[in-house]
């Protein structure tokens, strides 16, 4: 017979090997699962042993012949559902459908199948047909269509194979038993199992519980023997089951390891040592209300050294500011005071495994509940082999920072290192940690230097004109990395070089790569922590120019409803909730930075309802919406494009869009308009009509003030009318315009 195993998304390899240990031939591999060729003592062992597997069908028939829906009706009849069922058994169908020309609608697929079946049960038995039961059905026929290519199969196993049945209760947030399994068998613990495995965040135990079937070899058919599907199939034999059972019984062994479960909430606990029982693991599995974030050194030396594996929380039951602050914890413990263990996580957030402070040595995509994961791998070194690690790692350094620098690159260390003494102490002072280091000081090394933390480098360069060789050109630039290595101490692999020109059309928002986890951190500014990613995309995530002006914009904020355009990642949102704005409301065109912008809202505890966030061209939302705002910051780019309207160019159009911001902002209010196109001239008549300030030199850091056309920022009210004398007496000002425009 022909058998299928299914496997989640980027499963399979590990479904193949359970295939092939259980004695599959002919085995093939595709997007969805493993095909193998299998008599029926195979196919049960594969059913009592796979631990990855999510259904494991057995063919019917296939062909590549059909070229309609009536075509699937006419050839389902023809096939031998009455050897698979009789009229008194109650069946299901289930289906998938790819890139297929002919099948518009799958579930009609499956209807026709449905009809199918009962059509020729029918003819077969008198008139007399089965019923349809979804919920529990004695079999399952699945139609797998993949182009022009049809499959038949019945359900071999039976929907509950990835269920083990020792879970009677759960907390809300919960894992998949196959899930916990591929997690397990992808880390370091799988190959060395003897050793002590520890989850800290163990919610109902499942983790804990699929290492305990692994650990003493027991096949996750054996807890629940009797949920299969084909006991139910004409085909079954029970005398070869009997065998398969026995031999999965003698294959039990004892466990040789620790395992360990801790969670915060007693109820998880207790749930946990209740679903350990049903497993059979009362007296394994060591569960114990903990919180992680405080364990004690004591606590830590009990426990000797090991593997993590583990799925924290990642906003079921907290805010994202808590969670930002636990996964932080989580990732400073573990690097402190845990050296010697290997550490598995699963995020499906990479800001938060970002938070962890660690590169991961590896990473395994999944999905766990429709969410796309990554599943991170750290070795953490113990401070033994840290410090020779170091040594070494600081011998090469030395070694290749003490070869004479070229005459260019000893003239760029030279400018830096002036940069470090002035920039680098006045930042120091004023605790700045994120700052403009370099910014095109000499003609020939044309680039922006930006240091993060102390720890990371983006260094920007600009475009060359056509008229420089490419070749010195790259070479200048190999000798500015050279010299910003050995002058900032950051190490040359977090020196992240990007190449910045003018953006237009579709370059605007697109990033250089996929994101990954290990391109998210987390820095801070003035008290707040935002997300930054150095590599996936043109811009960090901050713009460092306007730290400034998003001080200026939290120390005005107090009491006011606060509307940010073209918010970017909403980091002066985030100053402005930060000043105790009444409301915040950010709107950006991107999905992808104004979810970023949300995430910052939430890592910094403003989650509450009084931040709104419009995914909408900013122009066109000025000109349907109606609030009004006390405190606007509008930061245009130079130029964009919407399929909602024509071009916007900043020189030519800031006078629509100033004028726009204005009819929304109330008499006493404030708009900050802000541009970096280096040209840029404000409309004259633009003074006629408001209050304007030219606030740029306030607004120009230290850092940039060797580039003072960085940007340029107004402030902007409106106007009102000069005070006149009347018998020695002033009349009081009068608002042109009214709220209610």
């Amino acid at each position: 017979m022909i058998f299928f195993a299914s496997a989640s998304a980027n499963q399979n390899d590990l479904v193949e090997k359970e295939v092939l240990k259980a004695g599959g031939t002919d085995v093939r591999v595709s997007s969805g699962g493993v095909e193998f060729s299998a008599d029926l003592e195979t196919a049960y062992r594969f059913a009592m042993w796979t631990r990855c597997a999510t259904r494991l069908l057995v063919l019917v028939y296939r062909t590549e012949s059909l070229q309609s829906t009536d075509d699937l009706y006419e050839r389902s009849l023809t096939l031998p559902w009455e050897n698979w069922m009789n009229p008194q058994m109650t069946f299901a169908v289930t289906e998938t459908v790819t890139d297929c020309r002919w099948i518009r609608n799958s579930h009609f697929a499956a209807l026709r199948l449905k009809d199918a079946v009962v059509e020729r049960m029918r003819q077969n038995f008198d008139g007399v047909r089965p019923d349809v039961d979804r919920e529990n059905p004695d079999i399952v026929f699945h139609l797998h269509v993949n182009r022009n290519t049809v499959s038949w199969y019945v359900d071999f196993a039976g929907r509950d194979l990835p269920h083990r049945y020792y879970r009677t209760r759960q907390t809300d947030a919960v894992m998949s038993e196959y899930l916990a399994a591929c997690i397990l068998l992808r880390t370091q613990w799988a190959k060395d199992a003897d050793t002590l495995l520890l989850d800290p965040f163990c919610g109902s135990g499942t983790i804990c519980i699929e290492a305990a079937l692994i650990a003493t070899n027991t096949a996750p058919g054996l807890i629940n023997p009797s949920r299969f599907a084909f006991f139910r199939l004409p085909i079954h034999k029970d005398e070869v089951w009997q065998k398969i059972l026995d031999e999965a019984e003698d294959a039990q062994v004892e466990a040789k390891c620790r395992i360990v479960g801790f969670d915060i909430d007693r109820k998880a606990v207790e749930i946990s040592k209740e679903n350990a029982r049903n497993a059979g693991f009362k007296d394994l599995i060591e569960f114990r209300q903990l919180d992680f974030t405080q364990i004690t050194d004591e606590e830590i030396a009990a426990l000797g050294t090991g593997t993590i594996v583990t799925d924290p929380p990642y906003g079921v039951r907290l805010s994202e500011y808590a969670i930002g602050k636990l996964w932080t914890a989580f990732g400073e413990i573990i690097f402190n005071r845990f050296g010697g263990w290997n550490v598995s996580v699963i995020s499906p957030n990479p800001a938060l495994l970002g938070c962890i402070g660690m590169k991961p040595d590896r990473t395994n995509i999944l999905m766990n509940g429709g969410l796309e994961c990554q599943l991170a791998h750290y070795y953490v070194f113990s401070n033994e082999e840290r410090q020779a690690m170091l040594e070494k790692a600081k011998a090469r350094r030395e070694e290749r920072l003490s070869a004479p620098l070229t005459p260019g690159a000893q003239m760029a260390a030279n400018r830096l290192n002036k940069n470090l003494a002035s920039i680098g102490k006045e930042m120091a002072k004023q605790g700045v940690t994120c700052y403009r280091l370099y910014d095109a000081d000499m003609p020939e090394y044309s680039a922006a230097i930006d240091i993060y933390e102390g720890r990371w480098i983006s260094l920007q360069e600009y475009a060359a004109p056509a008229s420089i060789d490419p070749a010195d050109a790259s070479r200048r630039l190999e000798e500015l990395v050279t010299a910003t290595e050995r002058v900032t101490g950051v190490d040359l692999e977090n020196i992240f070089v990007k190449r910045r020109e003018i953006q237009k059309g579709s370059k605007q928002y697109s990033r250089h790569s996929a994101p990954s986890d290990s391109h998210f951190f987390v820095v801070k500014e003035n008290g707040h922590r935002f997300i930054v990613n150095f590599r996936d995309y043109l811009d960090t995530g901050i713009f460092l120019d306007h730290r400034p002006v998003r001080k200026m914009i939290e120390e005005m904020s107090s009491g006011k409803r606060f509307l940010n355009l073209f918010c970017y990642t909403a980091t002066a949102t985030v100053h402005a909730a930060a000043g105790g704005a009444l409301s915040t409301v950010s709107v950006d065109a991107s999905s992808t930075y104004l979810d970023w912008a949300a995430r910052n809202m939430r890592l910094n505890g403003f989650d509450t309802m009084n931040h709104f966030y419009y995914r909408e061209d900013c122009i066109s939302w000025l000109r349907g919406n109606k609030d009004v705002f006390d405190l606007i910051f509008c930061d245009p780019p130079t130029w964009s494009n919407s399929k909602s309207r024509s071009s916007f160019d900043v020189q030519r159009d800031h006078g629509y869009l100033i004028r726009s911001c204005m009819k929304h902002l109330s008499s006493k209010g404030t708009l900050i308009f802000s541009t970096n196109f280096t040209r840029f001239k404000l409309y004259a008549e633009l003074r006629e009509e408001f209050e304007i300030e030219d606030i740029t030199a306030q607004t120009i850091g230290a850092d940039f003030a060797r580039n003072s056309r960085i940007h340029t920022c107004y402030l902007i009210r409106h106007r009102t009318i000069a005070p006149k004398k009347v018998q020695g007496t002033h009349l009081v000002r009068k608002v042109v315009r009214k709220d209610n425009y």
